[in-house]
């Protein structure tokens, strides 16, 4: 799960001092083993999107991957659209999100909320433009848990301290089983958030049908690959 400078600069076509200047003035999180930074997949994907930056998809592929990992079209049908969601504050907003939230049996609503939140602490994860994707920092739904994606449209626009100052009135949050299944979410779904028109279907927003359709196109040409 752990990346050398030397790895991630090749995947990047950067030098490795473009890494270490990332690490050290652009705030990637890495951690130092033996002299020797190492950067966390979760943490590099979750700096990357919140700095707007494309990774090669090739770096969250997971090692022994499994056959099939849910596509963000399917966790999203899973997890469902919502709109007109109430709140006022982060903690109300993803209390209200955790309501809706098809959890399994044995996982308490409020035990997700403040993990939800302890993740918020850390930093938040609004990545600009009025759109942010609460998850937890670890998986916590077991192996036979499904994925889930949850698209809720606030009511009100939300302070999330996002970094181009911009309140949120778009939530997508992420609830995964495993390690493998988070990281291939997430960079799907920052990867059709780089999508313009896309985004510009949310700002509207669009219908259900709508969003659904657009997700599916946008997935199709990586599922043919």
């Amino acid at each position: 799960m752990f990346l050398k400078v030397v790895d991630l600069a090749a995947a990047m076509g950067v030098d490795e001092k473009t890494v270490l200047s990332w690490i050290k003035s652009k705030g990637l999180p890495a951690h130092k083993h033996d002299d020797r930074y190492r950067i966390n997949r979760v943490d590099l994907l979750e700096w990357a999107t919140s700095q707007g930056i494309m990774i090669p998809a090739d770096l969250f592929a997971a090692e022994n991957e499994p056959s099939h990992l849910s596509s963000v079209s399917e966790a999203l049908q899973y997890g469902g659209i919502f709109y007109d969601l109430p709140g006022d504050t982060p903690e109300s907003a993803l209390r209200e999100v955790v309501s809706l939230l098809k959890l399994p049996n044995g996982l308490d609503q409020e035990f997700l909320l403040q993990t939800l939140l302890a993740r918020e602490a850390l930093g938040s994860t609004a990545l600009g433009n009025g759109i942010a994707i609460p998850h937890v920092r670890s998986p916590i739904l077991g192996q036979a848990g499904a994925s889930a994606i949850s698209l809720c449209f606030l009511k009100n626009p939300i302070d999330f301290e996002a970094v181009d100052g911009q309140p949120v009135t778009i939530l997508f949050t992420l609830v995964t089983p495993n390690v493998k299944a988070h990281l291939h979410l997430l960079a799907k779904l920052a990867f059709l958030l780089h999508d313009q028109p896309f985004q510009e279907l949310l700002h509207r927003p669009g219908t259900e049908a709508e969003i659904m359709a657009a997700i599916r196109t946008l997935e199709e040409p990586v599922i043919r690959r």
